[in-house]
């Protein structure tokens, strides 16, 4: 298999994991020191956190879904762009766009950088209180 074609299948196990909420396989996607970083607050994650954060996506949205809207190797891992949409807690529906840089080693993301729009998670943070 090529590096290309490994990294393409550790995004497509990933996405699936991510949209079935299974906490352990992400965990296992993952490198146990894997780098997590989203551009909305300059902070690394713990995959530990970064699965909490799964979880309360799944509790905060019914129907959760991560859906690819471009995926490309690049030589070290993967590009991935994304649309995660859902339905709110009052029935609205929910939409997401990202991107992510996943870096792939020994078929487990050991990095992986999340840009998206902080703006649109607002109305998450805000059916929390």
């Amino acid at each position: 298999m090529s590096q290309a074609e490994e990294s393409l299948a550790v995004a497509h196990r990933f996405l699936a994991a991510l949209n079935a909420c299974d906490g352990d396989t992400v965990k296992a996607i993952y490198a146990p020191d894997a780098r997590i970083w989203h551009n909305f607050d300059d902070k690394l994650q713990s995959v530990e956190d970064n699965v909490k954060t799964l979880h309360w996506m799944h509790r905060k949205l019914s129907n959760l879904a991560y859906k690819l809207v471009r995926l490309e190797p690049w030589p070290g891992g993967y590009l991935q762009q994304h649309e995660l949409t859902g339905e709110l807690e009052n029935g609205e529906p929910f939409r997401l766009l990202a991107c992510a840089i996943c870096t792939v080693e020994n078929g487990r993301i050991t990095a992986l950088e999340e840009y998206l729009d902080s703006a649109q998670t607002r109305v998450l943070s805000a059916s929390a209180q």
